[in-house]
């Protein structure tokens, strides 16, 4: 689903709601970017809603198996092929 309700088609430029033109039924996309402003008002708010500032913070973010962890922990099946 498209993050924008309105869109354009890339052929025949027609405005629709939906993802498909409803004159040509090419392909349309968002009539225009997603507003964002490297001057975000709300970002002091959501830094505070996580408490992104403590310093314990780092740790409990998740954090992916090394790749020795993921080899150990891997599952190798074999196939017999007289089977």
């Amino acid at each position: 689903m498209a993050r924008q309700i309105l869109q354009q088609c890339l052929e025949c430029n027609a405005w629709s709601l939906s993802t498909t033109c409803p004159s040509c039924g090419k392909n349309a996309q968002a009539a225009a970017p997603l507003k964002w402003s490297p001057e975000d008002h709300r970002a002091e708010i959501r830094r505070k809603m996580y408490n992104v500032e403590d310093p314990n913070w780092p740790q409990g973010l998740p954090t992916l198996p090394t790749l020795e962890e993921m080899r150990d922990s891997a599952e190798i099946k074999v196939i017999d092929e007289e089977e």
